[in-house]
């Protein structure tokens, strides 16, 4: 599969935008979004001009979830042993897709407009950052239509927005809005249209882009660590990753400029 076939990926000024590029679908998630995922956060990891991600998308949704005629063929393998085991597998895979928005080592920014449905919340729950347009609609719709959502938003949405909103909009699989997306803290921004999403997600996209590299990576690294170990275990992992890092050129840098009146330019050294 050509890569940009369902999303297309620019560099600018130390920002990675990732595009789904599949608008003619509203952008739904068939094997060939997962696999084309995968390689798209990969190539944005790799790149080192690249400092943070935004994600975002073409058309008239974000994203209208999971491609169900793509699902229901994949469901037809048969009933033994065997092909259960395969769709195991296969879900396993499905889930990376999102576990490597997770472990990047760049920041990543999810710009959502429209509609976020389904496998797009499994999604961005794996971004670091949130923003959304005001007519956004988002829905873990899984519920609706007898599935248990596998794909990470039941093991990630707690941590987000806590265990009364999530259990909510996990049962119910109700339709809610910006606006409560916005309350519930699963966004930080709510922005009147997509023009205005696009241009605040690059901005804050550069603000992050312009602090030490290095230390933006760490920030992700231990928040990470703390979500899945707890604060007395990352407290010492970051004594000992500070240890590891500290003096830098960009600490160096960030003193000089201060004393000097002048904003700084970290090398990610």
């Amino acid at each position: 599969m050509n890569i940009l076939e369902r999303f297309n990926i620019e560099v600018k000024n130390g920002v990675g935008f990732v595009t789904l590029s599949r608008p003619e679908k509203r952008n739904v998630m068939d094997g060939d979004f997962f696999k084309g995922l995968v390689e798209a956060v990969d190539v944005i990891d790799k790149d080192p001009e690249v400092r943070v991600a935004v994600l975002r998308a073409d058309g008239k949704s974000f994203t209208a979830g999971l491609d169900l005629g793509w699902a229901g063929a994949l469901l037809s393998e048969g009933t033994g042993a065997d092909a259960r085991e395969l769709l195991r597998k296969s879900v396993l895979a499905l889930q990376n897709s999102n576990n490597v928005i997770e472990r990047s080592l760049k920041p990543v920014i999810a710009a959502v407009h429209s509609h976020c449905i389904g496998g797009g919340i499994d999604m961005i729950a794996a971004c670091d950052i949130r923003l959304c347009t005001k007519d956004t609609v988002f829905s873990i719709r899984e519920t609706k239509l007898a599935i248990i959502a596998d794909l990470g938003t039941l093991q990630r949405l707690p941590g987000i927005v806590g265990q009364g909103w999530y259990r909510e909009l996990a049962l119910t699989g109700r339709d809610f809005s910006a606006d409560e997306a916005l309350r519930m803290g699963f966004v930080t921004r709510v922005l009147p249209d997509k023009d205005a999403l696009w241009a605040e997600a690059e901005k804050l996209a550069a603000d992050i882009a312009s602090l030490p590299p290095l230390t933006v990576q760490g920030v992700k690294d231990v928040a990470l660590f703390t979500r899945d170990y707890g604060v007395s275990a990352s407290l010492q992992y970051v004594a000992q990753k500070n240890a590891a890092q500290l003096p830098s050129e960009d600490l160096m840098e960030a003193v000089m400029a201060f004393m000097q009146k002048r904003a700084p330019v970290f090398k990610g050294k």
